[in-house]
Protein backbone atom coordinates (compact mmCIF):
# COMPACT_ATOMS: atom_id res chain seq x y z
CA UNK A 1 0.00 0.00 0.00
CA UNK A 2 1.36 3.26 -1.22
CA UNK A 3 1.01 6.33 0.57
CA UNK A 4 2.16 10.01 -0.50
CA UNK A 5 2.34 13.49 1.12
CA UNK A 6 3.08 16.37 -0.70
CA UNK A 7 2.63 20.08 -0.27
CA UNK A 8 1.44 21.23 -3.24
CA UNK A 9 1.39 25.34 -2.86
CA UNK A 10 -2.26 25.63 -4.68
CA UNK A 11 -4.38 23.08 -5.91
CA UNK A 12 -5.19 25.04 -8.47
CA UNK A 13 -1.91 25.86 -9.95
CA UNK A 14 -0.66 22.17 -8.81
CA UNK A 15 -3.26 21.31 -11.54
CA UNK A 16 -2.51 23.49 -14.29
CA UNK A 17 0.84 22.07 -14.13
CA UNK A 18 -0.19 18.70 -14.41
CA UNK A 19 -0.98 17.11 -11.23
CA UNK A 20 -4.09 14.88 -12.05
CA UNK A 21 -1.84 13.53 -14.72
CA UNK A 22 0.88 13.27 -12.19
CA UNK A 23 -1.72 11.33 -9.66
CA UNK A 24 -2.43 8.58 -11.95
CA UNK A 25 1.78 7.64 -12.21
CA UNK A 26 2.51 7.55 -8.57
CA UNK A 27 0.47 3.71 -8.28
CA UNK A 28 -0.93 4.99 -4.97
CA UNK A 29 -3.45 4.06 -2.85
CA UNK A 30 -3.69 7.45 -0.98
CA UNK A 31 -2.32 11.09 -1.55
CA UNK A 32 -2.57 13.60 0.58
CA UNK A 33 -1.82 17.14 -0.54
CA UNK A 34 -1.60 20.09 2.06
CA UNK A 35 -1.81 24.17 1.54
CA UNK A 36 -4.88 23.79 -1.16
CA UNK A 37 -5.78 27.16 -1.33
CA UNK A 38 -9.31 26.89 -2.15
CA UNK A 39 -12.84 26.36 -2.00
CA UNK A 40 -15.11 23.41 -2.95
CA UNK A 41 -16.59 25.85 -5.39
CA UNK A 42 -13.37 26.60 -6.89
CA UNK A 43 -12.40 23.54 -8.04
CA UNK A 44 -13.52 21.88 -11.25
CA UNK A 45 -15.54 18.06 -11.16
CA UNK A 46 -12.08 16.25 -12.69
CA UNK A 47 -10.25 17.20 -9.35
CA UNK A 48 -13.27 16.93 -6.92
CA UNK A 49 -14.36 13.91 -8.50
CA UNK A 50 -11.57 12.41 -10.41
CA UNK A 51 -11.97 8.91 -11.96
CA UNK A 52 -10.93 5.95 -9.67
CA UNK A 53 -10.45 8.22 -6.87
CA UNK A 54 -12.16 9.22 -3.72
CA UNK A 55 -11.18 12.45 -2.52
CA UNK A 56 -12.07 14.50 0.40
CA UNK A 57 -10.97 18.58 0.97
CA UNK A 58 -10.87 20.35 4.71
CA UNK A 59 -10.44 23.97 3.41
CA UNK A 60 -9.94 27.25 5.58
CA UNK A 61 -12.30 29.76 6.49
CA UNK A 62 -10.05 32.75 5.17
CA UNK A 63 -10.07 32.57 0.88
CA UNK A 64 -6.87 31.28 -0.51
CA UNK A 65 -5.57 29.99 2.91
CA UNK A 66 -4.40 26.44 3.85
CA UNK A 67 -6.30 23.92 3.70
CA UNK A 68 -5.76 19.95 3.05
CA UNK A 69 -7.18 17.17 0.70
CA UNK A 70 -6.80 13.58 0.40
CA UNK A 71 -7.31 11.37 -2.41
CA UNK A 72 -7.66 7.31 -2.39
CA UNK A 73 -8.24 4.35 -4.29
CA UNK A 74 -10.20 2.48 -1.12
CA UNK A 75 -13.87 4.27 0.33
CA UNK A 76 -13.49 6.90 2.64
CA UNK A 77 -14.91 5.19 6.00
CA UNK A 78 -14.78 8.49 8.00
CA UNK A 79 -13.50 11.58 8.37
CA UNK A 80 -12.65 14.18 11.63
CA UNK A 81 -11.92 17.84 10.97
CA UNK A 82 -11.79 19.72 14.15
CA UNK A 83 -9.06 19.72 16.89
CA UNK A 84 -11.69 21.33 19.24
CA UNK A 85 -10.40 24.35 18.91
CA UNK A 86 -11.74 27.75 17.20
CA UNK A 87 -8.42 29.46 15.97
CA UNK A 88 -6.91 25.64 14.77
CA UNK A 89 -10.14 24.34 12.84
CA UNK A 90 -10.92 28.07 11.06
CA UNK A 91 -7.50 27.70 8.85
CA UNK A 92 -8.69 23.42 7.54
CA UNK A 93 -4.57 22.45 8.53
CA UNK A 94 -6.06 19.10 9.77
CA UNK A 95 -8.20 15.83 8.20
CA UNK A 96 -8.09 12.33 10.44
CA UNK A 97 -9.53 9.99 7.61
CA UNK A 98 -9.92 6.22 7.64
CA UNK A 99 -9.74 4.13 4.86
CA UNK A 100 -8.47 1.38 2.69
CA UNK A 101 -7.61 -0.21 6.46
CA UNK A 102 -5.26 2.56 7.36
CA UNK A 103 -5.78 5.87 9.41
CA UNK A 104 -4.27 8.87 7.58
CA UNK A 105 -3.76 12.15 9.87
CA UNK A 106 -3.13 14.78 6.93
CA UNK A 107 -2.00 17.81 8.24
CA UNK A 108 -0.29 21.39 7.46
CA UNK A 109 1.22 22.46 10.38
CA UNK A 110 1.25 26.54 11.19
CA UNK A 111 4.45 28.40 10.35
CA UNK A 112 6.11 30.20 13.09
CA UNK A 113 7.30 33.17 11.53
CA UNK A 114 4.63 35.57 11.59
CA UNK A 115 3.39 38.42 9.41
CA UNK A 116 6.71 40.03 9.80
CA UNK A 117 9.47 36.75 9.66
CA UNK A 118 9.55 37.82 13.64
CA UNK A 119 8.67 34.53 15.13
CA UNK A 120 5.57 35.63 16.76
CA UNK A 121 3.48 32.53 15.69
CA UNK A 122 5.53 30.03 16.77
CA UNK A 123 3.54 29.84 20.49
CA UNK A 124 0.59 29.26 18.01
CA UNK A 125 2.59 26.92 16.35
CA UNK A 126 3.68 25.11 19.41
CA UNK A 127 0.26 24.71 20.69
CA UNK A 128 -0.85 23.18 17.50
CA UNK A 129 1.62 20.23 18.09
CA UNK A 130 0.77 19.85 21.23
CA UNK A 131 -3.23 20.10 20.48
CA UNK A 132 -2.86 17.38 17.32
CA UNK A 133 -0.49 14.73 19.52
CA UNK A 134 -2.94 14.64 22.24
CA UNK A 135 -6.36 13.96 19.85
CA UNK A 136 -4.13 11.45 18.26
CA UNK A 137 -2.70 9.75 21.44
CA UNK A 138 -5.06 7.09 21.18
CA UNK A 139 -4.98 6.32 18.22
CA UNK A 140 -1.10 6.00 18.11
CA UNK A 141 -0.93 3.49 20.82
CA UNK A 142 -3.90 1.40 19.17
CA UNK A 143 -3.99 -1.73 16.93
CA UNK A 144 -4.51 0.21 13.74
CA UNK A 145 -2.41 1.62 11.58
CA UNK A 146 -1.59 5.29 12.20
CA UNK A 147 -0.39 7.77 9.54
CA UNK A 148 0.49 11.22 10.34
CA UNK A 149 1.57 13.01 6.67
CA UNK A 150 2.10 16.23 6.09
CA UNK A 151 4.17 19.90 6.17
CA UNK A 152 5.42 20.20 9.53
CA UNK A 153 7.09 23.24 8.80
CA UNK A 154 10.13 21.72 11.22
CA UNK A 155 13.42 20.46 10.36
CA UNK A 156 13.94 18.06 13.67
CA UNK A 157 18.46 17.48 13.04
CA UNK A 158 21.52 19.67 12.04
CA UNK A 159 21.25 16.65 8.69
CA UNK A 160 17.57 17.84 7.96
CA UNK A 161 18.57 21.40 6.42
CA UNK A 162 21.59 22.29 4.52
CA UNK A 163 22.43 25.15 6.53
CA UNK A 164 21.93 24.63 10.23
CA UNK A 165 23.96 26.68 11.73
CA UNK A 166 22.82 30.00 9.88
CA UNK A 167 19.04 28.82 10.84
CA UNK A 168 18.91 28.25 14.37
CA UNK A 169 16.97 31.66 15.34
CA UNK A 170 14.69 31.20 12.11
CA UNK A 171 11.60 29.44 12.23
CA UNK A 172 11.23 25.68 11.59
CA UNK A 173 14.69 25.22 13.16
CA UNK A 174 14.61 26.83 16.22
CA UNK A 175 15.19 24.81 19.45
CA UNK A 176 11.41 25.00 21.05
CA UNK A 177 10.23 23.70 17.19
CA UNK A 178 12.69 21.44 17.27
CA UNK A 179 12.01 20.09 20.82
CA UNK A 180 8.18 20.27 19.87
CA UNK A 181 9.14 17.67 17.42
CA UNK A 182 11.35 15.52 19.69
CA UNK A 183 8.04 14.96 22.01
CA UNK A 184 6.46 13.41 19.03
CA UNK A 185 9.18 10.62 18.50
CA UNK A 186 9.61 10.35 22.58
CA UNK A 187 5.37 9.57 22.75
CA UNK A 188 6.15 6.52 20.18
CA UNK A 189 5.76 8.17 16.62
CA UNK A 190 8.73 6.67 14.24
CA UNK A 191 10.33 8.94 11.38
CA UNK A 192 9.78 6.80 8.75
CA UNK A 193 12.21 8.10 6.39
CA UNK A 194 14.91 8.36 8.93
CA UNK A 195 13.72 4.66 9.75
CA UNK A 196 14.69 3.29 6.13
CA UNK A 197 17.58 6.08 6.26
CA UNK A 198 19.10 7.28 9.32
CA UNK A 199 22.50 9.07 7.86
CA UNK A 200 21.06 10.54 4.83
CA UNK A 201 21.87 14.02 4.09
CA UNK A 202 21.11 15.58 1.49
CA UNK A 203 16.74 14.63 1.45
CA UNK A 204 14.88 17.81 1.85
CA UNK A 205 11.46 18.40 0.97
CA UNK A 206 11.53 21.97 0.40
CA UNK A 207 13.58 24.92 -1.46
CA UNK A 208 13.86 28.08 -1.01
CA UNK A 209 12.66 30.20 -4.22
CA UNK A 210 15.54 32.38 -4.19
CA UNK A 211 19.10 31.89 -5.68
CA UNK A 212 18.48 28.72 -7.30
CA UNK A 213 18.21 27.02 -4.19
CA UNK A 214 16.22 23.69 -5.50
CA UNK A 215 18.78 23.55 -8.29
CA UNK A 216 21.61 23.85 -5.83
CA UNK A 217 19.64 21.26 -3.53
CA UNK A 218 19.87 24.05 -0.50
CA UNK A 219 16.68 22.92 1.62
CA UNK A 220 14.94 21.85 4.24
CA UNK A 221 13.58 18.36 5.09
CA UNK A 222 10.23 19.59 6.62
CA UNK A 223 7.56 17.63 5.64
CA UNK A 224 7.44 14.29 7.34
CA UNK A 225 5.19 10.49 7.24
CA UNK A 226 5.07 9.51 10.62
CA UNK A 227 3.90 6.08 11.97
CA UNK A 228 2.35 4.58 14.85
CA UNK A 229 3.73 1.13 15.90
CA UNK A 230 1.27 -0.86 14.10
CA UNK A 231 2.32 1.21 10.67
CA UNK A 232 6.29 1.28 11.53
CA UNK A 233 5.97 -2.34 12.03
CA UNK A 234 4.52 -2.84 8.29
CA UNK A 235 6.48 -0.18 6.63
CA UNK A 236 8.66 -1.66 3.39
CA UNK A 237 10.12 1.34 2.24
CA UNK A 238 10.02 5.62 2.67
CA UNK A 239 11.56 7.95 0.18
CA UNK A 240 11.19 11.63 -1.04
CA UNK A 241 10.93 13.05 -5.15
CA UNK A 242 12.98 15.49 -5.59
CA UNK A 243 12.72 15.13 -9.48
CA UNK A 244 8.79 15.61 -9.00
CA UNK A 245 7.87 19.59 -9.77
CA UNK A 246 5.24 21.82 -9.47
CA UNK A 247 5.60 23.20 -6.33
CA UNK A 248 8.39 24.48 -3.77
CA UNK A 249 8.00 21.35 -1.91
CA UNK A 250 8.31 17.78 -3.22
CA UNK A 251 6.03 14.42 -2.91
CA UNK A 252 7.36 12.09 -0.55
CA UNK A 253 6.05 8.89 0.63
CA UNK A 254 5.79 5.31 2.11
CA UNK A 255 5.27 1.92 1.15
CA UNK A 256 3.48 -0.34 3.76
CA UNK A 257 3.44 -4.27 3.15
CA UNK A 258 -0.23 -5.72 2.00
CA UNK A 259 -1.25 -6.44 5.73
CA UNK A 260 -2.63 -3.06 6.11
CA UNK A 261 -4.41 -3.17 2.77
CA UNK A 262 -8.20 -4.15 3.16
CA UNK A 263 -9.05 -7.61 2.19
Amino acid sequence: MRVLSWNVNGLRAAVRKGFLQWLETTDADVVAVQETRALHEQLPPEVLAPKGWHFVMTPAERKGYSGVGLFSRHPIDGVETSLGVDAFDREGRVQIVTTGGLVVANVYFPHGAGKNRDNSRIPFKLKFYRALRAQLETLRSGPEPVLVVGDYNTSHRMIDLERPRQNTKTSGFTPRERRALTEWFSAGWVDTFRQVHPRKKGAYTWWPTRSQCRERNIGWRIDYVLANPSAAERLVDAYIWPHVMGSDHCPLGVDLDAATSPA
